[in-house]
């Protein structure tokens, strides 16, 4: 009589098939589990609280019950574009303006600035853009006031957009320079071999294939210059002040209206986001262009 067990080794020709081992539990892949979590929770804890305050009166902050089951409200936003409270839709103009004006105009001085450096070696030009990027901001601010007061020009948009320039055009040079030092030079003697002048082989082969680290640069800038604070703070005027500004604005001496204040932060971080989240691509590229190089 034929068993179950003979039958298996007949079919199996044989040989017993192997019995399936047991996975072991791996310590590491949880430890990194863990935290991937503690970062994400670091980073998009505030943000969640954030949006969440918006949509809250200000005794349901305060009330730990009310975490997160409330009834939400859009007054807060109603408070943030009431014209009594100050115009946010020209807040918004201000900011955009300036941090436009400031990343193009950086990008027009910078990126020929760092081809040269790259293509030519120009060592000392780059300590020097370097001894800008590592001077604080800050410690400028008393001598750029006092300088724009003597002018007579506080309170416009040239001193913010000049004052912004500062940080925005090294950092577009340094990204760029890495660009520049991975594209081949052979590409370039190419064109040149073929008619081309020296310009005209930057504008038609280097420039279209920089776009990636135009991209990181331009939109790393445009960040700056949408956020800073201090700056706008101590150069701004009435008609030019800027939303990290007009969210100071909720800030008084003798209480804090939060339902408010995050509503207005909701709306300033709403565009950066948005900008970051749709090309994180072309910033994930320009940030290790050069990495490789060698």
């Amino acid at each position: 009589m034929t068993t179950t067990a003979d039958t298996r080794t007949l079919v199996t020709g044989g040989a017993m098939p192997p019995m399936r081992r047991r996975r072991k539990f791996r310590w590491g892949t949880l430890g990194r589990f863990l935290g991937l979590a503690l970062i994400v929770l670091a980073f998009l804890g505030p943000i969640v609280w954030m949006v969440l305050a918006s949509l809250k009166l200000n005794v349901q902050i305060y009330d730990p019950s009310k975490a997160f089951i409330f009834d939400p409200t859009l007054e807060n936003y109603g408070t943030v574009f009431d014209p009594r409270r100050g115009n946010y839709l020209v807040y918004i103009w201000n900011s955009f303006f300036v941090a436009f004006m400031a990343t193009a105009l950086s990008l027009l001085l910078a990126v020929p600035a760092a081809y040269a450096m790259s293509r030519f070696i120009m060592n000392k030009s780059a300590m020097v853009v370097l001894l800008a990027r590592i001077i604080p901001g800050v410690s400028l601010l008393v001598p750029w006031y006092f300088i724009f007061a003597q002018l007579k020009m506080t309170g416009g948009y040239l001193p913010l957009i000049l004052s912004h320039m500062f940080v925005s055009l090294p950092l577009i040079l340094y990204i760029m320079m890495s660009f520049f030092d991975q594209l081949p030079e052979e590409l370039e003697e190419s064109a040149q071999v073929d008619g081309l002048t020296a310009i005209g082989a930057f504008f038609r082969i280097t420039l279209p294939l920089s776009v990636p680290g135009i991209a990181t640069a331009t939109i790393l800038s445009f960040i700056f210059s949408w956020n800073n604070f201090m700056f706008a703070l101590v150069l701004s005027g009435n008609a030019t002040k800027t939303l990290p500004v007009a969210i100071f604005d909720f800030i008084g001496y003798a209480s804090i209206d939060w339902g408010a204040l995050m509503a207005a932060s909701v709306v300033v971080t709403t565009p950066i986001m948005l900008i970051a989240l749709f090309t994180q691509r072309y910033i994930v590229t320009g940030l290790t262009a050069g990495a490789t190089k060698g």
